[in-house]
């Protein structure tokens, strides 16, 4: 059968849902197979980020039951094959396992903060300026080792009596074909690998007490389903599965920013700003990221915590009910007329300057403020930090790039504009506003020789230049306001 008539299988593993969607040849997604199951983010008042296990593995084999319910009752469908398994996952996170592949830990995801006093014992012990020169990671609660430290000093018991140390996607992968690898671009998510030499970084390795044994190879050859999956799944019998890759890399994939010139925003319970290069030696200023793609790209660029979470905490503490109504509203307050200044660190920050210690602040309030005044105050705090990111990036660009948009954010075209505006520089939605599932098939179709098609630029959002200059002015007062309340600087 021709290659035009593959189907790819894709996945997203996120940190409130799991997706799964079947592609064509052409990278499409076809929407009448996609589903979606939720599952409970499990927090806790000290910092505490997880999710149980068997909620992700039942979300993702219901996911995967729905969308080939729709293709084995679709008669042209059933005709084309299966011919590979993608998965996109929310990078930094990992669960502990014991000898026989049982979770002996929840997953611990990257919001995780409760090791934020670990981290900062590994900052004492280690240079962390070395440590982001060799692993392109700083060393801070999202990473693998404050987690390790963590768990190590709060129940040494049970770490040791964990054998093998896995990423969710990792984990997935072996529970549904029974051996799994760790995919290039998953190992440099975790803190403990040197993306320049693509090798685990052994004495960081030594300084968490962590095995090489204990973590699987580093490939991203693909397996297959094991034979009660199979059973199960009989179209998926012969379809070669690939190592999970990071959500970063899926959405660059996946927003066809893969080129010089090109950048992705991805704006869902987090937000990212990262581009593409090519080469060898993964590097990225302070602060920022340098992350592993595969063997022959990596990303640099930077990632916030506080997004989509920080507008759903507004919405329901705030008592406002998301709609046309809201929409409306927003629509009327062109610029930051509120008169809030806002730190957007409900949840531990990450770039630029990974202020874990500074709590959230809204500076400001008088009388006359309302509900919306905040939501659209703590919606531009978060815009405040990718603009940030982006004024680092462009430093290290020939050009400026075109920010390409996906996530959540594409379902509001105010919130679009307000981007654009804070930012300074016009933005593009994607085509595909899942931006991650779709950069699972395509790093499918990659490594099976299937061609890409190339990027149908749409229309852009451009900012509106008053309102630029007043939200230009408002970054620094924002950046003010952290000098003034950070206790330890980056």
């Amino acid at each position: 059968m021709a290659a035009s008539s593959s189907l790819v299988l894709a996945l997203d593993l996120g940190t409130s849902s799991t997706r799964a969607a079947l592609f064509d040849a052409s990278s499409n997604r076809l929407l009448e197979t996609t589903a979606q199951q939720t599952y409970p983010l499990l927090t806790t008042l000290d910092g505490g980020a997880e999710l149980e296990p068997a909620d992700l593995l039942a979300a993702a084999t219901d996911c995967i039951e729905q969308t080939l319910q729709v293709y084995r009752n679709d008669p042209k469908l059933r005709e084309r094959p299966i011919v590979g398994i993608g998965v996109s996952c929310f990078w930094h996170s990992l669960i502990g396992l014991d000898a026989d592949g049982k979770p002996l830990t929840r997953v611990i995801t990257w919001a995780e903060s409760r090791c934020k006093d670990d981290a900062a014992e590994l900052r004492k012990e280690l240079s962390e300026k070395a440590v982001h020169a060799r692993t392109g990671c700083m060393l801070r609660t999202s990473f693998w080792p404050a987690k390790l430290r963590w768990l190590r000093r709060t129940q040494p018991r049970l770490f040791a009596r964990v054998r093998r140390w896995v990423s969710p996607a990792e984990w997935l992968q072996l529970a549904l074909c029974g051996e799994a690898n760790c995919a290039v671009g998953m190992a440099t998510g975790t803190g403990l690998f040197n993306p320049s030499k693509l090798a685990w970084d052994d004495a960081l390795l030594a300084h968490c007490e962590v095995a090489r044994e204990s973590l699987l190879p580093v490939s991203d050859a693909p397996s297959r389903v094991s034979a009660p999956v199979a059973k199960q799944f009989p179209e998926l019998a012969e379809t070669q599965w690939f190592p999970g890759i990071g959500d970063g890399a899926a959405s660059n994939l996946g927003s066809w920013a893969t080129q010089p010139g090109l950048a992705a925003i991805n704006v869902g319970t987090s937000a990212a700003l990262r581009v593409m290069r090519k080469g060898s030696a993964a590097r990225a200023p302070l602060g920022l990221f340098a992350y592993r793609v595969d063997s022959e790209r990596f990303l640099v660029g930077g990632a916030v915590s506080n997004a989509g979470n920080l507008r759903a905490w507004a919405l329901r503490e705030l008592r406002l009910e998301a709609g046309q109504v809201l929409e409306d509203e927003l629509a009327a307050r062109s610029g930051p007329d509120h008169g809030l200044l806002v730190l957007p660190f409900w949840t531990a920050e990450r770039a630029p300057t990974w202020n874990e210690d500074q709590n959230g602040a809204i500076l400001g309030f008088t009388q006359s403020t309302t509900a919306i005044d905040v939501l659209q105050a703590v919606t531009e705090a978060t815009y405040h930090r990718l603009a940030r990111i982006a004024d680092l990036l462009i430093t290290q660009e020939p050009e400026v790039p075109k920010f390409l948009v996906s996530g959540g954010i594409q379902n509001s075209k105010v919130s679009m504009q307000r981007l654009a505006d804070v930012l300074g520089y016009p933005v593009y939605p994607n085509p595909e506003p899942e931006a991650s599932i779709r950069g699972a098939a395509v790093f499918v179709m990659e490594k099976l020789g299937l061609p890409i098609p190339a990027l149908k630029l749409g229309r852009a959002i451009k900012p509106r230049a008053k309102i630029a200059a007043r939200y230009a002015h408002e970054r620094q007062r924002q950046i003010a306001l952290e000098n003034l309340l950070t206790r330890n600087p980056l």
